[in-house]
């Protein structure tokens, strides 16, 4: 019916935008904590928070772990992804930041061909090589300012390629709440090693020191926020299909643009936005590709 596709698009709006949001909330903390910090503090509200709300829902029963080999490998991936998109963050302007990591769609396709030998077409290729072309123009001013940590964001799409292959091979073994909560409660410890190596890695930017309450809030918010968001997301799903769903997720460079400059004073140039625009028009082409071979 059309009003629940409607409904579904609503819902997809309000996720993909609350992640921008969160997102944005986790810049704010630049400067006051190292963003390895903050990521291993707000996938622990995370973890808590799901363990919560598993226990109620499912008891013990619900405390698994199928596949050990493969959750440890999805909680590396989010913790890897994490810590390298907070500190992005904290040193790029946020749309170009988050324009790069649209790029994980095409790679998650990519590594589909090469880890679990599924055919990759020709489109695919192609939105890829015209991805990262993009992904090269939006880093050319950074990588200039910033050294290699300009590719942070880059870094990031590749961690959440890497958790999309694992998430395909651990399909149907355990709950969504199951599989969320394990994401949480593994990646946590990995991003407080990351975050404990990042205080002795002599970086000043990473040396952790006592939070004080707004930064404590601030995770917290992160966490319920994001919760929120993946249940917008996961409702949308059940209101409409996944492939009109889909583009939706460009809104988060929308808002990213908007709050960016509203907030942080960031205003990119027209080399940045047509690095972007590359990204999502190659993302737009895939997924339009793929509707058609549906």
């Amino acid at each position: 019916m059309q009003s629940d596709q409607a409904r579904g698009l609503i819902y997809a709006l309000l996720g993909f935008a609350l992640l921008t949001v969160g997102d944005a909330t986790v810049k704010t903390i630049a400067g006051a904590w190292p963003g390895t910090a903050v990521a291993a503090l707000r996938y622990g509200f995370g973890a808590i928070g799901l363990g919560v709300l598993l226990a109620l829902r499912e008891g013990r029963a619900g405390f698994v772990m199928p596949l050990p080999k493969i959750q440890i490998g999805r909680g590396f991936s989010v913790a890897f992804a994490s810590a390298a998109f907070f500190v992005g963050i904290f040193l790029m302007p946020l749309a170009e930041a988050t324009s790069i990591t649209f790029t994980s769609p095409m790679l998650t396709a990519i590594a589909s061909a090469l880890i679990l030998k599924e055919r990759a077409s020709r489109a695919t290729w192609m939105a890829t090589a015209v991805a990262f072309i993009g992904v090269l123009i939006v880093l050319r001013p950074n990588v200039a300012h910033l050294g290699a940590a300009a590719f942070l964001p880059l870094a990031s799409a590749i961690g959440m390629a890497m958790l999309m292959i694992l998430n395909r091979i651990s399909a149907g073994v355990a709950s969504i709440i199951t599989m969320q909560f394990l994401i949480s409660a593994i990646a946590t410890p990995f991003l407080a090693l990351i975050a404990v190596l990042g205080h002795y890695s002599g970086e000043s930017s990473l040396v952790v020191t006592m939070p004080d309450w707004t930064i404590i809030a601030r995770c917290a918010l992160v966490a319920v926020s994001a919760s929120f968001a993946h249940s917008f997301i996961f409702l949308a799903t059940t209101q409409a299909s996944a492939a009109s769903v889909a583009p939706m997720t460009y809104v988060q460079l929308l808002l990213a643009l908007v709050i960016g400059y509203l907030v942080f004073g960031d205003v990119p140039d027209l080399a940045a936005i047509s690095g972007a625009a590359l990204i999502v028009g190659s993302g737009l082409f895939l997924w339009w590709k793929q509707r058609m071979v549906a």
